[in-house]
């Protein structure tokens, strides 16, 4: 029978707080882990990108060893509250947010890091940690009830087990992330080579143009006069649904993902509707990040559907990807809030280059875009397996030995 003990966390890790510094010591300097970062990770990565300036001192009280699990102490809601990240290395030099607190383990030979990284973000912990934010103007979680927590721990072989299982499936996950970074770096380049610089066409002649000198038989023109650009508006609040009733519906960009976005909510009442394949584009602040639609959806207000007149998905798509300055013009000028309306998208200039050019673009890009939606795919399903595997192996409902692997 699997051996299991209760332990408190404060049985097992010492607590310390993040370090807090003013605005003007961030984006140079030594890594700094951010509440972003612990937020979107099981698992602390290889790279921090974030900078900070601190001092010797800082750095040896903020430090950020292997094992040590950093936790989201305070946020504007409850769910955002308590999310972990557990460091799988030593990170040398590395601080942490002031936000953030930092469990470090004194006791190596009863927990294992990989395992903690799932126990922290299974179902069973998450709710813990939901029940126990005191809510004022922010949830915050303090240091007496964090350690009060109790952990039912099996032994460090079945952590060991448990964990090889579930990081398998999360090093397929990462590498198809990065087969996909790979295909987006391809396709953007050769966009920028032959759309941007002009790169094959650069023997040939140029004409002026008001965006520029452009290759001769090219043109200037409008985004409506390749695209069909529809606005989007919500449906009615008592059609929302998470049981998968009705229409996929998208808000706004909160579901945005790298490509593609989230599936959360469900209309039974959809009205405004963005084609499979179009470009959904956020039309309040930010303007201008986008997405794919990953099939037919309702869209709300706080976004538009961007669709190819012809079969020019690809070319369209990173056209308005390379938009991002124009778009930034939108974003809060002589307003809190930045927003764009369907007659500037409309009216927003862009070089349109014949349709030969477009389409040996698409053939190429094409390829990457199909290994792209499969490996997005292929990880919807490792996502979904994990999740659900996650919690049972963590409670021990689900022995190893049943497990066909």
């Amino acid at each position: 029978m699997e051996e299991r003990k209760e332990y408190r966390i404060g049985e097992l890790y010492n607590v310390q707080n993040g370090l807090s510094k003013g605005g003007e010591f961030f984006g140079t300097g030594y890594p700094f882990v951010s509440f972003k970062t612990v937020f979107n990770n099981y698992f602390l990565p290889v790279s921090i990108l974030d900078l900070a300036e601190t001092s010797e001192v800082d750095r040896i009280k903020y430090s950020v060893k292997r094992g040590d699990i950093l936790i989201t102490r305070t946020s504007e809601t409850a769910e955002e509250l308590g999310m972990s990240c557990v460091a799988l290395s030593d990170m040398p030099n590395a601080t942490y947010n002031g936000f953030c607190k930092r469990l470090r383990p004194c006791h190596n030979d009863i927990v294992l890091p990989e395992y903690i990284g799932y126990l922290f973000r299974s179902k069973a912990i998450r709710s813990i940690f939901n029940s126990l934010s005191s809510m004022t103007t922010r949830a915050s979680l303090r240091n007496d009830d964090l350690l009060g927590i109790k952990l039912s721990l099996p032994t460090i072989n079945e952590q060991k087990k448990v964990a090889s299982i579930l990081r398998t499936i999360d090093t397929k996950i990462e590498l198809n992330r990065r087969i996909n970074d790979n295909l987006e770096q391809q396709a953007q380049a050769l966009f920028k080579s032959w759309f941007v610089d002009f790169e094959p066409f650069k023997e040939g002649k140029f004409v002026d143009s008001e965006m520029g000198m452009i290759p001769e038989g090219w043109k200037v023109g409008r985004l409506c006069d390749f695209a069909i650009i529809t606005m989007g508006q919500s449906p009615s609040g008592d059609s929302y649904n998470e049981n998968k009733e009705g229409m996929v519906f998208y808000q706004g960009r909160s579901e945005f993902g790298n490509r593609f976005p989230s599936i959360k909510l469900y209309t039974t009442d959809p009205n405004r509707i963005a084609e499979k394949n179009s470009i959904l584009i956020s039309v309040r602040a930010p303007v201008g990040d986008i997405n794919i639609a990953s099939q037919d959806c309702c869209i709300g207000r706080g976004l538009a559907s961007i669709k190819a007149r012809g079969n020019y998905n690809s070319f369209l798509y990173y056209t308005v990807k390379s938009m991002k300055k124009e778009f930034d013009v939108y974003n809060g000028e002589g307003t809190v809030f930045g927003s764009i309306n369907k007659d500037s998208l409309n009216s927003m200039p862009v070089i349109i280059p014949t349709t030969e050019e477009i389409s040996n673009f698409e053939k190429i890009t094409s390829v990457l875009d199909y290994n792209y939606e499969k490996c997005h795919r292929e990880n919807i399903i490792l996502t979904s397996l994990r999740d659900n595997l996650l919690p049972r192996l963590i409670s021990g409902g689900l022995k190893i030995n049943d497990l066909n692997c």
